[in-house]
């Protein structure tokens, strides 16, 4: 990116309050560089020049770029490769077009070593509430660390609470996170977590469309929700109120058609409230972080197969579980007694007796057929009822 292109995206990026669908049009047709000009003069459609007016002639571009260079980082627009074209396809939604600003961001400000276009290609958002509990907390960080462990991003806000717990999991873990800021690059905030913060700089990637200096508000943080979810591909909610920043990035989540994942709690927490909301609306009910890595992964290639419990009958042909099943639970059978009782001509029972007897499940003893003494037999509907 050449620097006059680089100082007309700094320019364009704080002339208005992200985002501004006009200005994105503005620029895709006749480029930043001329837009830039077209917007200081004030010669735009009416809407436009109304939204631009108060901060056109405010152009802090170079002193904005210098502090980017400083800090080792860089301006993404749609002109480079490492914009996340494919994830960005989420805000042409039809969902989208009703929800106001909804519209994909003009440019990204990012520090880290991480590549924006590759987090989105396999990455999971994990938010919640601020006012975690212990158990939430438990839930983020394990659930953290197994998805960096199989090289999944983690995405969040890097707030207190859920967030900070999966940043710092991922960070543990060795792995790629994601804080998106609702402010400033410069501007870390919670105060608290600013040494958080400059850890995922270092490792991960801090990214906002809000240039240097401007200050978290709350509209931004509700704006900023909707890039959590847009470069995930699935959104994990662990704990939530029934109103929360976290239900509103689950919102955006859905807006997108991306999978919505929400970790039920006691029904008596009201930091799970949020949770169980979005599970009667439809959201995902996930148990474990297999189940997330499950829906992240390519065509299922991070699915782990499920575990079952481990029975000897397991292996057993359709014939001989009708055997083994037609023996009584209590004392012996003969031959006869059990093939009426599975409904089998008597020489067609007496192979898979005999698989059944070498398997060591059942035994024969004066001249009958028994279930064998270390053996329980899996009790039926019937054989239940007392």
């Amino acid at each position: 990116m050449i620097a006059e292109e680089q100082r007309a995206w700094a320019y364009l990026s704080r002339v208005t309050e992200p985002p501004c669908p006009q200005l994105g049009a503005l620029v895709d047709e006749c480029g930043p560089v001329r837009a830039a000009e077209l917007v200081r003069r004030g010669e735009v459609p009416d809407r436009l020049r109304d939204v631009t007016a108060a901060r056109r002639d405010l152009d802090c571009a170079a002193a904005d770029l210098e502090l980017l260079a400083r800090r080792g980082g860089r301006l993404i627009t749609a002109d480079d490769e490492e914009w996340p074209q494919l994830a960005f396809t989420g805000f042409g939604a039809t969902a989208m077009r009703d929800r106001p600003r909804g519209s994909v961001p003009l440019v990204l400000w990012a520090v880290g070593p991480a590549r924006l276009d590759e987090v989105a290609w396999r990455s999971a958002a994990i938010v919640g509430t601020r006012a975690a509990t212990s158990y939430g907390e438990h839930v983020a960080s394990d659930w953290a660390a197994a998805l960096v462990e199989r090289e999944v991003a983690v995405v969040s806000g890097g707030a207190y609470g859920i967030d900070g717990a999966a940043h710092r999991a991922a960070l543990a873990g060795s792995g790629t996170t994601v804080a998106v800021l609702a402010g400033g690059i410069d501007v870390l905030y919670p105060a608290g977590h600013s040494a958080l913060l400059h850890r995922i700089a270092t490792s991960g990637l801090l990214v906002s469309e809000y240039p240097p200096g401007v200050r978290p508000a709350r509209h931004r943080f509700l704006t900023r929700n909707r890039l959590v979810a847009a470069i995930s591909g699935a959104t994990v909610v662990v704990e939530a109120g029934l109103r929360s920043g976290a239900a509103n990035t689950a919102a955006w989540a859905a807006a997108m058609g991306r999978v919505v994942c929400a970790v039920p709690g006691p029904v008596t927490s009201t930091a799970s409230a949020g949770c169980h909301q979005l599970l009667r609306r439809g959201a995902e009910l996930v148990t474990r972080p297999q189940e997330v890595l499950e829906i992240v992964g390519r065509m299922g290639e991070l699915a782990d197969d499920p575990q079952h419990p481990v029975s000897p009958l397991d292996d057993l042909s359709d014939v001989e579980r009708t055997v083994y099943e037609a023996l009584p639970g209590r004392g012996g059978a003969t031959l006869g007694q059990i093939a009426v009782a599975a409904a089998m001509p008597a020489q067609q029972v007496l192979g898979p007796l005999t698989m059944l007897e070498i398997a060591g499940l059942i035994e024969q003893r004066d001249g009958q057929w028994r279930i064998a003494r270390l053996q329980r037999k899996p009790t039926s509907g019937a054989d239940r009822s007392v």
